[in-house]
C-alpha cells in the first residue's frame, strides 16, 4: 500500500497545489487553470525559479522585501532567538527582551504622541485591531454613539472581516457582505482622474471638503474616525499631492474624530523616511504597518497607539479588569529578533540611504518613460511607484477590460525577467528592494519598456489605439 507521503511525493508541486493550496485573491478555477508559478531561491533583487529563471524583482515580493533576499544577518538572528526562546507568551504580563527592545525603538522612531505598540501577525490583523480599540475608545470616553468609520474609494486595509469593509475594492466585499452599514467611503485623491485635475490645492479641498460633508451626513457624535493610506497601495500605487495627509489630520481634529493611518505598505522606507507620516509632520492617533518591520522574512504586524488614546482606556475600567484583545502570537520573540535586525539594516547598513538615491534614479526612468506610446501616467514617492497606461494620452480613455491588459504584461514582463505589479486596470506597479542598484534600477526599466513595447505590437492593442486616437 502506497503511503499518503509517497504518492504526494511522486505527483508534481504544480498539481498539489492546484488541487490542495487556497492562494490569496485569487480565481479558483482561474488559478486551477493558470498553476502556481514555483519560486525557489532568492538573493538580493533576484528571484530564481523552478526552471531555473532569474527574475529581478522590483516588487518586493507583496511590498515587502525592503532589505532583498538572502540577508544573512537576519537569518543568523531569527536562528539565535530560536535556540534561546523561540516562544513567549504576551498574556499574563509576561514578555520577551527582543520584544520589549522593539516596542522601545519603534516608538521612539514613529511619530510624535505614538507612544505605545500592540504587535500582530501581519497587516491586516494590524489594521483589525485598530478598529477594535478605535470603538473600545470611544465607548471608554463616554461617546458611544460614535461608531461610524470613514475611509477612501480606492483604499486597501486588509482582508479582515472588519478590515475587508474599510477597503473600497471590489473583489475584497463581493459576496463577503461588505462593506457593512457602519462603513462609509468619500473620493480618492486620485489626480489623474480627478475632476480637479492637476491642481494640488484643489484636490487637497476636496477631499477635506468631501469628509467634512459625509461627518455632516453621518451627525458628527456618531463618527468614530478616517482612516486611510498616505499613498493608496492596491488601489493603483494612487499618490496624493504633498500636503493632503496634513490637511487630513487637521480636518479629523477639527472635526472630533481619530485618524487612523495605514502605513503597512508606506512604512519602513518605502518612501524615504522611515515612515510616510514624518515627510509631513503628521502624528496620527492611530498607525498601522507590517511588511517592510520584518521585511517579509516571518510575519509580524504592528499597531500604534496615541498616549492620549491609551490613557483614555487605561482610566476607563478598575486595574484588575482585563482589556479583551490579544493574540497568541503577539510580540513573537523570533519576529521580533528578526525586526530588531531589519531596523539595523535600515539604519547602520545604510538601506535607508541607498534607496534615497536609488529613488533619485527610479523618477529619472518614470519621467522618461512618460514618453512611451501607451503611457498616461506615472506617479511615485520614493520607491513606490505605477505607471498607468491609456490607449489615449490626450483623453486618458481606459482599455476595455476584455483585452486583460493585466494578464498580458504579467506574461510579458516575467518573459523579459522581471517582476512588476500588474493591476487589473492596466497599471503597473512598482516597489524594489531598499538594496536596489543603480545598475539594476537601469535594467528594471530597461525590461519594462521592452514588455510595453511587444504590448504595443500586438495586433489588437494596436488596432485600440488607433481607434482611439483617430
Amino acid at each position: 500500500m502506497t503511503s499518503p507521503a509517497s504518492a504526494l511525493s511522486n505527483r508534481s508541486l504544480i498539481d498539489i497545489d492546484r488541487d490542495h493550496l487556497i492562494h490569496s485573491v485569487t480565481s479558483f478555477r482561474g488559478h486551477e487553470q493558470h498553476g502556481a508559478i514555483v519560486l525557489e531561491s532568492g538573493k538580493g533583487m533576484w528571484l530564481t525559479d523552478a526552471d531555473g529563471n532569474r527574475l529581478l524583482d522590483a516588487f518586493a515580493g507583496l511590498w515587502c522585501v525592503n532589505v532583498g533576499y538572502g540577508q544573512d544577518s537576519i537569518v543568523e538572528a531569527a536562528a539565535e532567538q530560536m535556540r534561546k526562546l523561540p516562544y513567549a507568551t504576551g498574556y499574563f504580563h509576561f514578555a520577551s527582551e527582543p520584544v520589549i527592545r522593539l516596542a522601545g525603538e519603534l516608538t521612539a522612531a514613529a511619530p510624535e504622541g505614538l507612544d505605545h505598540v500592540f504587535f500582530t501577525q501581519g497587516g491586516s490583523d494590524a489594521v483589525d485591531s485598530a478598529i477594535r480599540y478605535i470603538v473600545h475608545y470611544w465607548n471608554a470616553a463616554g461617546k458611544p454613539s460614535k461608531k461610524h468609520f470613514i475611509a477612501l474609494e480606492w483604499g486597501y486595509h486588509g482582508s479582515s472581516s472588519l478590515g475587508a469593509g474599510l477597503t473600497a475594492l471590489g473583489n475584497f466585499h463581493r459576496n463577503f457582505d461588505l462593506p457593512r452599514p457602519w462603513q462609509h467611503h468619500i473620493a480618492s485623491p486620485y489626480q489623474y482622474r480627478h475632476p480637479q485635475g492637476d491642481d494640488d490645492a484643489a484636490v487637497i479641498a476636496s477631499t477635506v471638503a468631501a469628509l467634512e460633508a459625509k461627518v455632516a451626513e453621518l451627525g458628527a457624535d456618531n463618527v468614530a474616525a478616517f482612516c486611510c493610506e498616505p499613498i493608496q497601495g492596491s488601489g493603483g500605487v494612487i499618490v496624493p499631492p504633498r500636503g493632503w495627509l496634513k490637511a487630513l489630520r487637521e480636518a479629523c481634529t477639527r472635526l472630533g474624530i481619530l485618524m487612523l493611518v495605514d502605513e503597512v505598505i508606506t512604512g519602513f522606507g518605502r518612501t524615504g523616511p522611515l515612515f510616510a507620516c514624518l515627510d509631513e509632520g503628521v502624528s496620527p492617533d492611530f498607525m498601522t504597518t507590517a511588511k517592510g518591520l520584518t521585511a517579509g522574512y516571518v510575519p509580524m504586524g504592528a499597531m500604534f497607539m496615541a498616549d492620549h488614546v491609551y490613557q483614555t482606556i487605561a482610566d476607563a475600567a478598575p486595574a484588575a479588569l482585563p482589556i479583551g484583545h490579544g493574540q497568541t502570537y503577539s510580540g513573537h520573540p523570533v519576529a521580533a529578533a528578526v525586526a530588531l535586525e531589519v531596523l539595523r539594516l535600515y539604519r547602520e547598513g545604510g538601506l535607508l540611504e541607498n534607496g534615497r538615491k536609488t529613488g533619485e534614479r527610479f523618477a529619472e526612468h518614470m519621467e522618461r518613460i512618460k514618453a512611451h506610446p501607451l503611457v498616461g501616467d506615472v506617479r511615485w514617492r520614493g520607491l513606490l511607484g505605477a505607471i498607468e497606461l491609456t490607449p489615449n494620452k490626450a483623453t486618458k480613455a481606459v482599455f476595455d477590460a476584455s483585452l486583460d491588459i493585466g494578464g498580458r504584461l504579467s506574461k510579458l514582463t516575467y518573459g523579459n525577467g522581471v517582476i512588476v505589479r500588474c493591476f487589473a486596470n492596466a497599471v503597473l506597479g512598482f516597489a524594489p528592494a531598499l538594496c536596489c542598484t543603480l545598475e539594476e534600477m537601469d535594467m528594471i526599466f530597461e525590461r519594462v519598456e521592452r514588455s510595453l513595447d511587444q504590448l504595443l505590437d500586438q495586433p489588437d492593442i494596436r488596432a485600440t489605439v488607433a481607434l482611439q486616437t483617430a
